[in-house]
């Protein structure tokens, strides 16, 4: 293994190139899926119009998704809850996963599969949209989120991976990070969040 002469700022630790390469594929690996993103930009502004259409006429969207995905929806509704890139009025946004209480109670109650679909049908409102996140497309509590978000006359943005699983048909709109790897559809999905918010801002506010 050859080492290169450049170290951790403030360590003593020589960094191996091999360490270097792998730190380089993942960022490359990264790149090139980022390249591929602006496929989606059309899909993104409708995505924008949709829930533009929602919050302005008083509606609410509503993000359900799981692990990585859960913490990517409250991100995002945090930043339109409070700010993103300035000072303005908080925008209705609501993490369905975030009272634990209610999401243990539901899971142990009526099944882990209905987790969001439960709390769906306490808090959608016929207008409102569901921003519904899966890096698989197929995850059995987000399809019975989407199928409740129907009956109750919500509009259903889906965010998920490139092959759309089985998101891709059930959605009103699907956003198909172009990667099958979940790490790289991750990042994709944050960076497509991060613009909503920011034009959600710029024409709501």
């Amino acid at each position: 293994m050859s080492v290169i002469k450049e170290q951790i700022p403030g360590d003593t630790v020589p960094i191996s190139s091999d360490a270097i390469d792998a730190i380089l594929n993942i960022w490359n690996e990264h790149l090139e899926v980022a390249r591929a993103l602006p496929r989606l930009a059309a899909d993104v502004a409708t995505a924008v119009d949709l829930i533009v259409r929602s919050l302005a006429s008083g509606g609410a969207l509503m993000l359900a998704g799981n692990g990585g995905s859960a913490a990517d929806a409250q991100h995002i509704a945090a930043e339109l809850t409070g700010r993103f890139l300035k000072d303005r009025r908080a925008l209705r946004a609501l993490a369905l996963h975030a009272n634990g209480s209610a999401l243990t109670a539901i899971g142990n109650d009526y099944g882990y599969d209905e987790i969001f679909a439960r709390e769906l049908s306490a808090h959608a409102r016929p207008g409102d949209v569901l921003l519904a996140i899966s890096t698989s497309g197929n995850s059995p509590n987000i399809l019975k989120a989407i199928q409740a978000a129907r009956e109750y006359g919500v509009v259903v943005i889906g965010l998920t991976g490139e092959s759309g699983g089985k998101m891709r048909s059930v959605c009103d709109l699907c956003l198909c990070a172009p990667s099958d790897r979940t790490a790289r559809i991750q990042e994709m999905h944050i960076t497509i969040g991060h613009t909503l918010c920011q034009l959600l801002e710029e024409r709501l506010c």
